[in-house]
């Protein structure tokens, strides 16, 4: 019942002369595992009102600065396999053979994925609650590459998921046969689990405003403590503890702390969870969308016009014209003094007065 060691760690697709062309498993993995983060991501940040071709470029520098950042906290903590006596450093660029670390992924891939955002006008809490469950599934995608290699493992076991290792990459110190701790399946089932629990908790807990991704962090620390003191691995040890081990507390406490405020200012303005930045918003293109608030401006702004455009006139009553024309009568005299001397000097005649001239002078 023991799990197998693989046969080969890459697949062979043909040869050109003395150059065979290979493609190593671990890079497949990698591979699948940033696509469908990205399809996981992308359906949830349209579902949330982003916009695909944003999230796309974000995705691009995430995934650019998030391999860097990998590569370059593997070569930090393990410099050791590619400087020193022997070593070679050129080494520390091919990444066919392994050496990403999570942790300066998920670091340099968020400046990634910030200075994207800014360049976008969106916010990035959005961006990271989105891609949590995603990111967690491409992390268990990508430890199948740690199988396939037979490293990251841990310590021996006789329980009988135990993992084989072939004797090319066994241990100095232990037998043939023995077998491991599948860290990597651990890892792989831990993250999946977490996976779940986020996207079941996200809409009762309201995990909104980058709440989601911080609990992915504590999620992942929590479990990666265990894991790591699983393995066996060369590591540097601080305090009798691993580097790693470290690190992962001091995301777990950070990543706690982060929660709780982001919990705090989720609650008060829970306008953090917009997906544009204030004044970044898309402008609406058809009519259909931003009908309602055109015809609330037009009413506002035109007033009588606005009855008019919706079916309705708006007759002025016979006391608001008499004291218009009143108002008018007035602001001319005021304007023409001679004109307010004549009328009062020659009075108008009614039209009593001139039906009764006219009579007089039929029967004279």
């Amino acid at each position: 019942m023991s799990i197998p060691s693989p046969s080969s760690n890459e697949i062979h697709l043909f040869t050109i002369g003395s150059w065979n062309l290979t493609v190593a498993y671990y890079g497949i993995c990698i591979a699948i595992g940033i696509l469908v983060a990205f399809y996981i991501v992308k359906r949830r940040y349209i579902a949330k009102g982003g916009n695909e071709d944003i999230i796309l470029s974000i995705a691009c520098w995430a995934v650019v600065f998030g391999i860097i950042g990998g590569r370059l906290y593997h070569v930090i903590t393990d410099y050791q396999l590619y400087f020193g006596p022997g070593k070679d450093p050129w080494q520390a660029l091919n990444i066919r053979g392994g050496g990403l670390g999570i942790f300066g992924a998920v670091a340099l891939g968020g400046v990634g994925a910030l200075i994207a955002a800014r360049r976008n006008g969106v916010r990035l809490m959005p961006v990271g609650d989105a891609l949590a469950p995603g990111l967690l599934c491409a992390q268990a995608i990508g430890r199948l590459g740690n199988y396939f290699n037979q490293e990251l493992f841990g310590a021996p076991t006789t329980l009988p998921w135990g993992l084989e290792i072939d004797s090319a990459h066994l241990p100095t110190g232990y037998m043939p046969g023995t077998l491991f701790h599948p860290t990597f399946l651990y890892e792989l089932l831990w993250c999946l689990g977490a996976a779940l629990v986020l996207v079941l908790a996200q809409k009762p807990l309201k995990l909104y405003g980058g709440q989601l991704f911080a609990t992915y962090v504590a999620l992942y620390s929590l479990g990666r403590v265990w894991i790591e003191n699983l393995r066996i691995d060369q590591a540097h040890i601080i305090a009798g503890l691993r580097l790693n081990v470290w690190t992962t507390l001091i995301l777990l406490f950070g990543a706690v702390s982060f929660f709780l405020y982001l919990r705090k200012r989720y609650m008060e303005d829970p306008s953090v969870d917009n997906v544009y930045m204030d004044g970044c918003e898309p402008v609406a293109e058809s009519g259909k969308d931003s009908g309602e608030e055109l015809s609330s401006e037009f009413v506002e702004d035109s007033g009588d016009e606005a009855n008019v455009a919706s079916g309705s006139e708006s007759v002025p009553s016979s006391s608001s014209l008499e004291d218009k024309d009143s108002t008018t009568t007035d602001d001319e005299t005021d304007e023409h003094p001679d004109l307010e001397a004549a009328t009062q000097g020659d009075t108008p005649k009614t039209l009593d007065e001139n039906e009764a001239s006219s009579s007089s002078k039929k029967e004279n």
